[in-house]
């Protein structure tokens, strides 16, 4: 009976660890995250999982989880206690308090109906154009590239100081970041102005000793690797959004990087305007009088028959229905408009001549300089 009653509580204990998820992972982050790691990945998650935009059907729980995540990790209080003593410790800090609604954290996070929350400063968004062949926006791609950006320094956490112990009060301004300035107007009579500590420029604290590392800048140059996704059909000028991932500050949340996809210029003939695609073919005198059967790679690499009988006329466009660009999140497709160049040949052997002449006058008898 005893043995029986110790394995139900071994199992019970199993389960509870299987249950508790690491928070840390929730956030895909490590141990050693900074506040604003902590901070970029609840922003990043929590749009990610919201029940009004993800339909997935645990989609609602993982943002429950990523939620209950940073309310932890973001106290630096309950924090050290779950980094000391996991769930069962913070359970018994907060005496089973529950834990705070999601979507109320959501809100207050994002600033929604919390004027001050809006207020918080933003760094500099980044835009830059980005080429991409007509194949990648016809067929849809997925291209790695790299932006060169400043992020916090990870030996400080972007306290420019080498430890904690090195960051004291300002001793000139009392660690209020201004200085009151007397200033005589007339004799005996004085104005105060209050102007930003110079010592400090207006922080309120100073570095003792800067960080070995980033030398007491802060941030430290990074070159972060990334993936565009662009999809089918994408319209010229069509923006991807990287939230968050501009330059970082511990004086500011970071801004966005936009990438604004355009098509480059093709060699190939290839054009395009909105949905509808453009191509250039040269043809012989002899196929624009007699018919051709040709084949045209497209942008995809499939096999095109491009099929003419009788005469073309130099410039004639033919309408290739549905085999256009892709429109924008739909299921269709535009037209391809096929142009037809004539080369003319720019000399005749008397053989030649005296064929042409016959086709045409149903003779032979006109002389060379007549024709």
């Amino acid at each position: 009976m005893a043995l029986a009653h110790f394995l139900f509580i071994l199992v019970l204990l199993v389960c509870s660890l299987v249950n508790a998820a690491d928070l840390y992972k929730v956030l895909d982050l490590d141990r050693s995250a900074s506040e604003q790691d902590i901070k970029k990945a609840y922003k990043r998650l929590s749009r990610k999982y919201h029940p009004d935009k993800n339909r997935e059907p645990d989609a609602e729980d993982r943002f429950v989880e990523v939620a209950h995540a940073y309310e932890v990790l973001s106290d630096s209080q309950k924090r050290q206690i779950y980094d000391r003593h996991g769930e069962e410790g913070l359970k018994a800090h907060e005496g089973g308090q529950g834990h705070a609604n999601p979507f109320d954290m959501f809100s207050s996070f994002f600033g929604h109906g919390h004027p001050a929350h809006d207020q918080v400063r933003r760094g500099p968004t980044s835009v830059s154009e980005f080429e991409v062949t007509l194949a990648d926006v016809y067929s849809g791609a997925s291209l790695d590239f790299m932006i060169k950006k400043r992020v916090l320094c990870d030996h400080c956490r972007g306290s420019g100081a080498a430890s904690d112990g090195d960051i004291h009060t300002c001793s000139t301004c009392g660690g209020s970041g201004v200085r009151v300035v007397k200033q005589q107007i007339f004799p005996g009579m004085f104005a105060q102005s209050q102007t930003t500590c110079n010592a400090c420029n207006g922080r309120g604290r100073v570095i003792a000793k800067p960080c070995p590392a980033c030398k007491g800048e802060k941030v430290r140059e990074h070159t972060a690797h990334y993936t565009l996704e662009v999809p089918k059909g994408a319209p010229e000028g069509h923006e991807v959004v990287f939230e968050g991932e501009g330059d970082e500050s511990p004086d500011w949340e970071a801004g966005d990087v936009v990438l604004r996809v355009r098509s480059r210029a093709e060699k190939g003939g290839w054009r395009r305007k909105e949905s509808s695609l453009y191509w250039r073919e040269t043809i012989g005198v002899d196929e624009a009088l007699l018919g051709f059967e040709r084949n045209l790679t497209h942008l995809d690499g499939r096999t095109l028959p491009l099929v003419r009988k009788g005469v073309t006329q130099p410039g004639f466009v033919q309408t290739v229905k549905g085999q256009g660009m892709p429109h924008f999140e739909q299921s269709t497709y535009g037209d391809l408009f096929v142009e037809f160049d004539v080369v003319l040949p720019t000399e005749l052997s008397d053989d030649t001549r005296r064929h042409l002449a016959e086709a045409f006058y149903g003779k032979t008898s006109r002389g060379k300089d007549e024709l």
